[in-house]
């Protein structure tokens, strides 16, 4: 079961940096150049948010079918963080996905609140771009490539 969760963890992490990277520009782009907010955007949002919300919670099954808490308490938590390899993977990856995964969610949910274009567009170019800067800092990229 570990493999199989390990796999789809790491494939789906290729849809959940697309579309992050898409509704982020997307974002950016119509911000700047004083677009109209349409159902096209409305869905890409949508899409990214949904995607990310489904990467979490692969991650969470990954995290506690990894075996992770029973390491924590046979070597202790002064060491796992002593380690690189284990603080990354245990600590750091984590926490900052999870923190990206609130981010998508506060400005996806702060968009919806806007009544027109502009202000919509800044709510998710802000929280976007920083989830996708969080994202950007903790991909292991060694494993990835």
């Amino acid at each position: 079961m570990y493999e199989t969760v390990k796999i789809l963890h790491s494939y789906w992490a290729y849809l959940v940096f697309i579309m992050l990277v898409l509704a982020t520009f997307n974002a950016l782009i119509k911000f700047f150049s004083d677009k109209e907010f349409h159902a096209v955007d409305f869905r890409i949002s949508l899409f990214t948010l949904i995607v990310t919300h489904i990467q979490l919670l692969i991650g969470v099954v990954l995290f506690f079918v990894t075996d992770y808490l029973s390491i924590i308490s046979d070597i202790g938590m002064g060491a796992v963080m002593k380690d690189k390899l284990l603080r990354s993977n245990i600590i750091e990856h984590p926490i900052t996905m999870i923190i990206a995964v609130v981010l998508i969610t506060m400005g996806y949910s702060k968009h919806k609140k806007k009544f027109t274009s502009k202000p919509k567009f800044k709510m998710l170019a802000i929280f976007y771009t920083l989830a996708l800067i969080l994202v950007l800092a903790k991909i292991p990229w060694n494993v990835w490539f």
